[in-house]
């Protein structure tokens, strides 16, 4: 089935779309910030490892990733700051991921929708501002704004909200497997994106 013939399925009411990987194709230069950034403390980051990981907060990525290679670190806010710092570097790079954005054009005005991402705000804007799309969205819930991450459900619980929809009304458009578990976890509609490609 090609995308452009997505259309909500009965009894769905709202949208939430995750944003990196999923409407935008940010994760090759996400990666290339992490490399550079973790490279002065000598953690590995492999590129599968980096996937498997996507939707968890940097802070807490750098924990776990420091933990295992049994590295200490002192400045763990400096370290988030300089990835994300370096990530904005990119933004000229970045590219719509073509069949989901088709998806959320045809339900824009029709369906509430909304972003919800483990990326922080100021990121998650720039992006969706390089790519043209941040006023399509009446909500965007980012990982300032819950205590629990992915794959645990509160940020696709937390756009629901602001969306004024029911849980069990929404669909989630994401790309990894954490993902895919929160909204499993939300009671939502999961559509995973990754078959469709990016073009």
């Amino acid at each position: 089935m090609h995308t452009s013939l997505w259309t909500a399925p009965p009894g769905i009411a709202g949208l939430i779309f995750d944003c990196d990987g999923t409407l935008a194709d940010t994760m090759p230069a996400h990666h290339r910030a992490w490399l550079t950034m973790l490279e002065p403390y000598g953690i590995p980051f492999p590129e599968q490892r980096f996937y498997a990981m996507g939707g968890m907060p940097t802070e807490q990525i750098i924990r776990v990733l420091a933990k295992d290679a049994g590295v200490q670190v002192t400045d763990v806010e400096a370290m988030v700051q300089e990835k994300e710092r370096l990530f904005l570097l990119h933004l000229d790079a970045l590219a719509p991921i073509v069949p989901v954005v088709a998806i959320a054009a045809a339900h824009r005005g029709k369906l509430p929708m909304a972003v919800a991402s483990g990326g922080y705000r100021d990121v998650v804007a720039s992006t969706l501002e390089r790519l043209q799309l941040r006023d399509w969205f009446g909500a965007m819930v980012t990982a300032e704004d819950t205590a629990r991450h992915k794959p645990e459900p509160d940020v696709f619980l937390e756009a629901a909200r602001r969306l004024g929809v029911a849980a069990g009304a929404c669909a989630v458009f994401e790309d990894t497997d954490i993902g895919l578990e929160a909204a499993r976890r939300a009671g939502m509609l999961g559509v995973d994106v990754r078959p469709w490609g990016k073009v």
